[in-house]
């Protein structure tokens, strides 16, 4: 009687999968997830975001379909995650560059450098998949959490070292509407190119919009 011929790598049950982890011990918590992450991490930059399968980031984490998407419902969302995780952050401390447009170009390029990371054919699956509300909100606020209000924040400050320098002067007669513009503008750019901002873009927006409408603001003032 010949033998039954078996799979080289047969299905494992979930449980069984967990149980077989070469740890020896069943994966919970931080641990699984970090597991998953990593996992997800290396898909995307082996595969790319539209290649990359909930299948295949278990398979890599060595755990099963069901503990990944019960931390994760959709493929955007453990992307995200991902990301969150990978991605250089931010730095927290104000620029002081010595002038009021370094200051602001090194805030925004702070703020677009993620985004830029992660490239055109992620950003453009992310987007179509998740409509780029979340991407941007996590991107504008990291280590700048507390969205316009904290925004709004950074930017007084950086135009209040300008009005140190004499730069700029009457920076509280400076509305919300025009501070957050350039985050308004990244934001459109984003949502309607599902590209990254390039350097030119954010030069662009600084050079030919805000400042324009900063300096403008102060000879009405005066």
């Amino acid at each position: 009687m010949t033998e039954q011929k078996k799979d080289r790598f047969p299905m494992a049950e979930p449980a069984a999968r967990e149980a077989n982890h070469p740890s020896g011990t069943r994966r919970r918590g931080q641990v699984l997830v970090d597991a998953i992450l990593q996992a997800a991490w290396d898909e995307l930059n082996e595969v790319g975001y539209s290649h990359l399968t909930m299948e295949a980031v278990a398979e890599r984490a060595k755990t099963n379909k069901a503990a990944v998407y019960r931390r994760w419902p959709s493929k955007a969302r453990l992307v995200i995650a991902a990301l969150q995780k990978h991605l250089p952050r931010p730095i927290e401390i104000i620029p002081d560059t010595g002038s009021l447009r370094g200051d602001i170009l090194a805030f925004l390029h702070e703020i677009v450098q993620p985004i830029q990371l992660i490239g055109a054919e992620t950003l453009h699956g992310l987007m179509v998949e998740y409509l780029g509300q979340e991407i941007f909100s996590y991107f504008s606020q990291v280590k700048h959490s507390g969205g316009l209000e904290k925004w709004d924040a950074v930017m007084r400050q950086i135009l209040k070292k300008a009005e140190s320098r004499g730069e700029v002067n009457h920076v509280e007669k400076i509305t919300p509407l025009v501070l957050s513009l350039p985050a308004d503008l990244l934001r459109y750019k984003l949502l309607t190119t599902h590209e990254p901002m390039s350097d030119e873009t954010v030069a662009e927006i600084v050079d030919d919009i805000f400042l324009p409408l900063i300096y403008s603001s102060q000879s009405k003032a005066d």
